[in-house]
């Protein structure tokens, strides 16, 4: 920004109150280039400070203003661009694009949520978010699935300027330009402030601009009247706006004068501020918290229903509606001198309140000075009206390279040119194997599965059947567990299968010389004494003038007999082993027992205690088992029953013995 630029705007600029030499010198840009400052969204904004007193300043600093290129809509601060981006008008242009449609504006995405019944505003503050949040959800996949319920023949026709409200399609920007600024500065007022017939003659717009200025009111120091009161504010001379919104329960309305009203800061510097003429807020609860809507619309959609929770949403309806209306009636001459009507009613039910049809209704739908916010706006509050009227109200300042620009636009558009008249390129398709390829991977799978399942005799004969050699190589060799082991021998070897080892090497001929990726034998893969063994038996079987066994690592021959032999050997050493254990446990356990024994009889009782209790069988049988191995006391106990059967027998014939010799 230049020298001349930055004195001129130094302080924000204000539509009613222009610098007179801004004034003499201001011109129409023309409609490609003010066209180009929409799109370039390069706007520059002054932040907005809150008085004391409940009026606003218009006064701040020039900066950078965020914006969403998506939704071609621009921000004061990074804050209201986050929640714009989680509003549902960003939502549904997102899902716009991902269908390949062209977004929406903000007047047009009001237009198809008006009929959904639901009511949408953004939060204030993350403590108020939770109650829009839950009707955000709701309103946006209601308005998804009615949209896919449209053709897009329909859908193009429903959004064409012929069925679009009145302004739309024009940017909601007018740009000027002046000598005194830099080329690339531009100078933007919404064309929402001037009415129908001022926007038609748009050469005279300049003209219309200059005889809409008011000059400030001074601020006058307050006198108390004679009976000690403070008097009541005098009414502005100058022209005045009504703004309103509605949405979730939350009414806000507002009056305010065009005319400036000057003051001090605490530094003694004049500011200006907005001048409130009348406000008033009015909450109810008529959101459905976890389902989102109004409760009207849910009774439209399921039928009504009984609960103590419906009851209240509908009491509240009604009586948000009654409230509203009986403002706009204490309002109505001051609304009736407005110059200019601004309203934010999304949903049936939220423009039924505010437009009626009712009796003694103030505001109509066909006035035309009602406007639409051309900007995001959020829950409707007091402050957030001061934020809309002080947007409304500034001049935005846009410094673009217009060359630049115009160069840009150029080259999207040739860009576009060519790719219509050029096809696109088709994707690279992947080659497909040939059929020997396939029919490999296929070998390699049924192969492998049939290895790890140890199915030595399937293993033959799916390599008989399909004529494979005994030295297949897995495919492809690319992937780790085919560089590991590349052939059926290395993967019986890996996997520690003696018999498929044995029958690929005896009965289908496999190399055992054959090495994987890491010059390894097979024999060097086997894990464990009996895969070993399978190589030398095979070494036995097949003789040494096969195979260089040497090479292959493979150990001198080993014949099936001595194998066998040695296994059992073996096998009969571990039980040997094992009896031999367990009969030293056995017999430690019961020097244990009689230690016991003896050192408890060589006890002498002390005192007046009482003996020792003595066991009973099941804890003497549990104490002598102590230490034994399972097959130890399953065998005790075998023993024990067998003597406790022969002492009965004996007892039964000793009885019948002594019977006989009685009689």
């Amino acid at each position: 920004m230049s020298d001349k630029d930055d004195e001129l705007l130094q302080r924000p600029l204000y539509v009613f109150d222009l610098p007179r030499e801004l004034l003499v010198t201001l011109h129409l840009k023309n409609s490609s280039a003010s066209q180009h400052n929409a799109e370039a969204e390069i706007i520059h904004h002054r932040r907005t400070d809150a008085t004391i007193d409940g009026s606003e300043q218009l006064e701040g600093t020039t900066k950078r203003s965020p914006s969403c290129l998506l939704c071609g809509a621009t921000f004061l601060s990074v804050q209201e661009q986050r929640r714009h981006v989680k509003s549902d008008w960003h939502g549904y242009n997102l899902k716009q694009k991902l269908r390949g449609h062209i977004p929406v504006t903000e007047i047009e995405f009001e237009k198809l949520v008006g009929e959904l019944d639901e009511s949408i505003s953004g939060s204030e503050s993350s403590t108020e978010s939770d109650i829009e949040n839950d009707t955000k959800d709701s309103t946006l996949a209601a308005l998804l699935k009615r949209q896919a319920k449209i053709k897009d023949g329909d859908y193009s026709a429903d959004l064409s300027p012929k069925t679009l409200k009145r302004g739309a399609g024009r940017p909601p920007l007018l740009w000027f330009t002046t000598p005194l600024l830099s080329s690339n500065t531009s100078l933007g007022i919404y064309r929402a402030l001037f009415t129908d017939a001022e926007q038609e003659e748009e050469s005279h717009i300049v003209d219309v601009l200059r005889s809409k200025q008011l000059p400030p009111t001074p601020a006058k120091p307050s006198h108390d009247t004679k009976d000690g009161g403070v008097p009541l504010p005098s009414r502005p001379t100058g022209g005045q706006i009504f703004l309103c919104m509605i949405g979730g329960g939350h009414f806000a309305a507002m009056i305010v004068s065009l005319a400036p009203k000057m003051g001090k800061k605490a530094t003694g510097l004049d500011e200006r501020q907005a001048t409130v003429i009348a406000h008033k807020t009015f909450h109810r609860y008529t959101t459905r918290r976890k389902q989102g809507g109004s409760q009207s619309a849910n009774d439209s959609a399921k039928g009504a229903a009984h609960s103590a929770g419906s009851s209240l949403r509908r009491y509240n309806e009604a009586a948000l509606a009654t409230e509203i209306r009986a403002l706009l009636g204490d309002w109505k001459s001051m609304i009736d001198d407005s110059q200019l009507i601004f309203v934010r009613a999304i949903g049936t039910i939220n423009r039924r309140t505010v437009f009626g049809p009712y009796d003694n209704q103030v505001l109509r739908p066909n006035d035309l000075r009602n406007r639409s916010f051309p900007f995001s706006t959020r829950r409707a509050t007091q402050a957030e009206l001061m934020r809309a009227f002080i947007e409304l109200t500034r001049v935005k300042v846009s410094q673009i390279d217009e060359a630049a620009l115009a160069a840009a636009a150029a080259a999207e558009v040739t860009k576009d040119a060519a790719a219509k008249t050029s096809s696109m390129p088709a994707k690279p398709s992947a080659s497909k194997p040939s059929k020997e390829a396939e029919s490999a991977l296929l070998h390699t799978s049924q192969l492998q599965g049939l290895i790890r399942r140890s199915k030595a005799p399937a293993v033959l004969s799916y390599i008989s059947s399909n004529a494979l050699p005994p030295d297949f190589v897995f495919q492809p060799p690319s992937t780790q567990a085919n560089h590991h082991a590349p052939t059926p021998l290395h993967l019986a070897a890996s996997i520690n299968s003696p018999a498929v080892i044995l029958a690929l090497l005896v009965k289908a001929g496999a190399n055992p010389l054959h090495t994987n990726s890491e010059s390894k034998p097979p024999f060097d893969l086997a894990g464990d004494r009996g895969s070993r063994d399978a190589f030398r038996v095979a070494r036995s079987e097949l003789g040494e003038n096969r195979w260089d066994w040497n090479a292959a690592h493979v150990p001198p021959a080993l014949s099936k007999a001595e194998a066998d032999k040695r296994e059992e050997r073996e096998r009969l050493e571990g039980e040997k082993a094992e009896e031999e254990r367990r009969k030293a446990e056995t017999e430690r356990l019961k020097r244990e027992a009689e230690k016991v024994a003896v050192a408890q009889q060589g006890r002498k009782p002390t005192g007046r205690a009482l003996g020792a209790m003595e066991k009973a069988g099941a804890e003497r049988r549990e104490e002598e088992a102590r230490g034994m191995t399972p097959e130890l006391r399953a065998r005790l106990e075998r023993e024990r029953r067998a003597r406790a059967a022969e002492q009965r027998i004996r007892s039964m014939a000793g009885g019948v013995v002594g019977g006989g010799a009685g009689r």
